[in-house]
């Protein structure tokens, strides 16, 4: 339930059009320029506000920012924002307590059961930007806001029209994530050609949101906005699309768009492994127009995880992808999920040893070794078949079910990964040595004495691309 009186005579007497009245706050966004505070920012601008945005992943938030707003939105795509941003609200209701709380975005919709009856006052999921304006009018004008985004919150799944995002006001791009070749790094930025999926994978957080639709923003818009961030010093962008290719023909006329008016910026996208089989005749011209590398949710080596999650292709398909791309010439980045309650300690050896004797050391984060299924509320993974073997209950305050391993080698092989990768990134320690302790880890685990043959020497690509912010969740 809301703690906060939405249209009392005070509030209603004070200027929601000053600037800073509407305050929109970032937590995390994968180390990347917020997306999901520029796009919003245009749109509210544009409906006659001053809107000041922070992002409290790269500037702190002063008291006085908090203490100035009306409204306050927090932006949470992911499980760690979500994290982060609830102990924001807990800050901005001690600072404010008059001022309206409004979380958006994948994770707030998730668990909007949760933040309403504690730290929230409204909850916006899916196309989040024409309802946020929305609900900033309403309460200007001291309307009740919809009980859509008040007490039983629903997907806003409407075709909007998009402006170009607004970043002039956001911290500059040498905050952010670049993108590394080598020695070498590079100032990137970030855009979206495409939100929500078509796809259904059953761990993924946008599947209960958009429940297989997705949504193209125009070529201009798009256009439009890589423009603005080359003018400020990108040379190279990452397509934060969940799918690149849910649309190729549409992708494809951005990529042509971008390589002509920025022939030296280069790019890179999230593709599924089974498009990048379909699709790919279409995989040479990417590159021909700067790909520098591609990312794609391989997630497991085993048939058996992979059908749970439903992921649209099989071990065989993992293989042959990383064929093709060696053959196309582009680095394929895997992600990987390898804590499941279905994989198991033979299925993680295998992993390992297919990224040792391939030479993929350097196309993976060590952090990727260390994932563990996250099951947030309204995943379908609660209704699973065999849920009853493995799942505990919603933990609301951590926003996941529990979920236990049927081995327990594995859930303590989880732990021990989790602190080598925590330990080595706070060390700075190379990804190469990082690995080889996982490695060790996962044969010590499984009492099996590790091998110390060399892996193959073929790598295709000596140098592999990639941004300086690992992959989190």
């Amino acid at each position: 339930m809301s703690t906060n009186p939405v249209s009392s005579p005070a509030r209603l007497s004070q200027n929601w059009r000053a600037p800073g009245a509407v305050l929109l706050l970032s937590c995390y966004e994968l180390g990347h320029q917020p997306f999901a505070l520029a796009s919003p920012l245009a749109w509210l601008r544009a409906a006659g506000y001053a809107p000041r945005a922070v992002d409290t992943a790269v500037e702190p938030l002063p008291d006085a920012y908090i203490e100035e707003a009306l409204f306050v939105a927090i932006s949470v795509p992911m499980h760690t924002a979500m994290r982060l941003g609830v102990s924001l609200a807990r800050r901005v209701r001690a600072v404010n307590p008059q001022a309206h709380i409004c979380f958006f975005g994948h994770y707030a919709l998730l668990n909007a059961e949760h933040l309403l009856a504690t730290c929230a006052d409204s909850v916006i999921g899916g196309e989040y930007e024409t309802p946020l304006v929305a609900l900033v009018q309403a309460l200007e004008a001291g309307e009740t806001p919809p009980a859509a985004v008040r007490t039983t919150p629903q997907a806003h799944l409407v075709r909007q029209p998009f402006l170009r995002p607004e970043r002039t006001s956001l911290s500059p791009l040498t905050r952010y994530a670049h993108l590394r070749v080598g020695d070498r790094l590079v100032p990137a930025g970030y855009t979206e050609a495409t939100r929500g999926c078509k796809h259904t994978c059953t761990h993924c957080p946008i599947t209960p949101v958009y429940g297989g639709r997705f949504f193209a923003l125009p070529v201009d818009v798009v256009l439009a906005d890589i423009e603005q961030q080359v003018a400020a010093g990108a040379r190279h962008i990452t397509f934060g699309d969940p799918d690149f290719f849910n649309g190729p023909t549409h992708a494809l006329r951005i990529v042509r768009a971008l390589h002509a008016a920025f022939p030296d910026v280069t790019f890179d996208a999230t593709i599924k492994v089974e498009h990048l089989l379909k699709h790919a005749a279409l995989l040479p011209e990417l590159r021909a127009a700067g790909c520098a590398f591609i990312v794609s949710a391989v997630e497991s080596l085993s048939d058996v995880v992979l059908a749970r999650l439903q992921k649209g292709h099989t071990r065989a398909d993992v293989f042959a992808v990383f064929d093709l791309m060696e053959e196309v010439g582009i680095p394929l980045r895997p992600s990987f999920l390898p804590f499941t309650p279905w994989a198991s300690l033979d299925d993680y050896i295998e992993l390992v040893e297919f990224i040792h004797r391939r030479g993929l050391v350097p196309h993976v984060d060590p952090v990727q070794l260390s994932i563990r299924l996250l099951i947030p509320p309204g995943s379908p993974l609660i209704h699973a078949p065999d849920a009853s073997l493995w799942l505990g209950e919603l933990d609301a305050d951590a926003f996941t079910y529990r979920w236990t391993h049927p081995d327990p080698r594995m859930d303590a092989l989880a732990e021990r990964v989790s602190a080598v990768v925590q330990q080595a990134a706070q060390a700075g320690e190379p990804a190469e040595a990082t690995f080889a302790r996982i490695r060790a880890l996962a044969y010590e685990t499984a009492g099996r004495p590790l091998e110390e043959d060399d892996p193959e020497t073929h790598q295709r690509f000596p140098v592999v691309p990639g941004l300086t912010e690992a992959w989190y969740c």
